[in-house]
């Protein structure tokens, strides 16, 4: 117990005190841009191979204390995440719309990075995911392309995103599962009510639901304690320690080397090269907004599919005019969500999905469609869930009919809050060109820096993907006994908005090719041999709805190769 209380002591009072402070002039052997899935893994593996590492996260140290359960504070007033008022974004459907202040991407921001308040769904892509492009063909309008590593080179960082970080789960139950090396180093979490449902839903529609596999400790592992089963836990920070957030796992291994310093309130807003076209390190903003230039060897930029494209865009140079890293152009092109869609169902009994993790069973008979018979790309799996808190359920858990005030409104809530179950269909979604991250030309962030501009259109294939999946969602909860059911309308294409995007994928992708992406398959730029990218920005399609346990992956892959390259003096730098 005492190691359980001095591991919490830590996490709240921040790093542990051998970390080193690093000075801005000296050159580390690498800055890490972000803390989150991709910045705390490549930090502990880059810092356990022996180099001194500096991590920069825009957001602060938070620890146990801080993750209460306060629906106002942490979903209204964005405590773990970016806010509209310092960092806004802009939207629009097309090239030729002016642009609409909004908030159209969400990301964590806070040490950890969105790890520390995920839904923690850990599913691995499947072999197809690689290499689908081959399979099926081009799909217009669209770039869609093999990834130029396959399901078995990352098969092995899988397995230990699953040891080292920890994942909850049952090897071989889903007869849909890709090979694997390990069985998982945790049973999956006891059957919750929802999983319970899901089975008979599945069992009546021919399908299989299996034990979820969830980066939630189901018992004690790695001096962390078991879930306690707290209710508020998908947008909420642990103050157990279960959720396997870099927070708890992979920076604290990062810190015992002594060779790493994470930096915290560091809001980095370029990265410098020399006229040989090196990185020389990069420059931020501290918690005063005063700006440092801290040196390094090399660069690894792990910031989210959106901050990523965004700080090689404001790294422009006369070297590098359409900014840093983007001979090619695609720097912020392609970006992906997962499609998500959900059907409500109200029960008889009281289910209170809300209770424990997330997710307790999921389905992937429907991972890979047949196109001749659906008439469409694409695929996904489902869960079924309860989650939304008290204040959001008033508003997106009751059925449409109901009236928004009065006696028959509090008669929703109060019937309904224990009896709902949501079925969450996770899809793919195509990249296209079109949709991009660019830098907006008026509106800047607190900081004075150009905000995101999203410029986005569903593609007409996973519209139709997303209908499919709508309709078997609401299938599901019928198959599984609700007395009533509705699916929430689905995007038609047109929508003038899109909000709070989450996933940010595909904007830095990975290939053989530099005139179509942007780092080699070792997560190496093109462009500048001294900088590295790893996070959703990397994936070359989205995968099938969960993409976190495949960035971890990528990260454990590219911290081992980023240290090997440099231990064979094959990382250049700018002295």
């Amino acid at each position: 117990m005492t190691d359980h209380v001095h591991h919490h002591a830590q996490a709240a009072s921040g790093p542990a005190p051998k970390t080193p402070r690093y000075s801005p002039k000296e050159a580390v052997d690498f800055v890490v841009v972000g803390s989150g899935s991709a910045g705390g893994v490549v930090a502990r593996e880059l810092s356990m191979a022996g180099f001194k590492v500096l991590v920069l996260e825009q957001g602060p140290r938070l620890g146990p204390n801080d993750f209460v359960h306060d629906e106002i504070k942490i979903q209204q007033d964005a405590f773990l995440t970016n806010k509209f008022e310092q960092q806004p974004g802009t939207f629009r459907i097309s090239a030729d719309k002016k642009a609409k202040k909004m908030m159209p991407i969400v990301y964590g921001r806070a040490v950890g990075g969105g790890s520390v308040h995920f839904t923690a769904n850990f599913w691995r892509l499947h072999p197809i995911d690689f290499k689908e492009r081959s399979k099926i063909g081009p799909i217009a309008g669209t770039s869609f392309e093999d990834w130029p590593i396959s399901y078995e080179d990352l098969e092995p960082y899988y397995t230990k995103v699953e040891w080292d970080i920890g994942v909850a789960g049952l090897a071989g139950a889903s007869p849909f599962d890709p090979p694997r090396s390990k069985p998982y180093p945790m049973p999956p979490h006891p059957i919750a009510s929802t999983g319970v449902l899901m089975e008979k839903g599945a069992k009546k529609l021919g399908w299989t639901a299996f034990p979820a596999p969830m980066a939630i400790t189901s018992r004690p592992y790695r001096g962390r304690s078991g879930c306690a089963a707290c209710g508020f836990c998908l947008g909420f920070g642990c103050e157990v320690g279960a959720k396997s957030s870099t927070l708890y796992t992979a920076i604290p291994d990062a810190e015992k080397t002594g060779r790493c310093e994470v930096r915290p309130d560091c809001y980095v807003r370029k990265v410098e090269v020399n006229d040989k076209g090196l990185v020389t390190g990069v420059i931020y903003f501290d918690k005063q907004k005063r700006e440092v230039f801290q040196r390094a060897k090399a660069v690894v930029i792990c910031a989210n599919g959106a901050e990523t494209p965004r700080l090689l865009l404001m790294s422009k140079s006369n070297r590098f005019p359409n900014g840093l890293a983007n001979s090619s152009g695609v720097v912020g092109q392609n970006i992906m969500f997962n499609g998500n869609v959900i059907a409500n169902g109200v029960f008889e009994h009281e289910v209170n999905g809300y209770k424990g993790v997330a997710v307790s069973r999921i389905i992937h008979d429907t991972y890979e469609l047949d196109p001749g018979k659906v008439g469409f790309y694409g695929g996904g799996g489902f869960d079924f869930r309860q989650i939304f808190t008290p204040i959001v359920f008033g508003f997106a858990g009751v059925p449409p009919e109901t009236p928004q005030w009065g006696a028959k409104f509090k008669q929703a809530l109060a019937h309904g809050f224990t009896r709902t179950v949501n079925a969450f269909g996770h899809t793919t979604s195509l990249p296209v060109p079109t949709n991009n991250l660019t830098l907006d030309d008026e509106v800047k962030d607190a900081w004075g820096l150009p905000v995101n501009r999203l410029t986005f259109k569903e593609h007409p294939n996973d519209l139709k993907v997303y209908k499919w999946f709508a309709d078997r969602a609401k299938d599901l909860l019928d198959a599984a006994g609700a007395q009533t059911s509705w699916a929430f309308p689905t995007p038609t294409g047109d929508e003038e908005q899109t909000g709070g995007q989450v996933h940010l994928l595909g904007t830095c992708r990975m290939g053989n090719d530099p005139a179509t992406s942007v780092i080699d398959r070792n997560h190496r730029a093109h462009d500048v041999p001294n900088l590295f990218m790893v996070d959703g920005s990397s994936m070359v399609t989205g995968g099938r709805g969960q993409p976190t346990m495949t960035i971890m992956a990528m990260a454990f892959r590219a911290g081992d190769l980023i240290a090997q390259a440099a231990k064979r003096g094959e990382i250049p730098s700018a002295g």
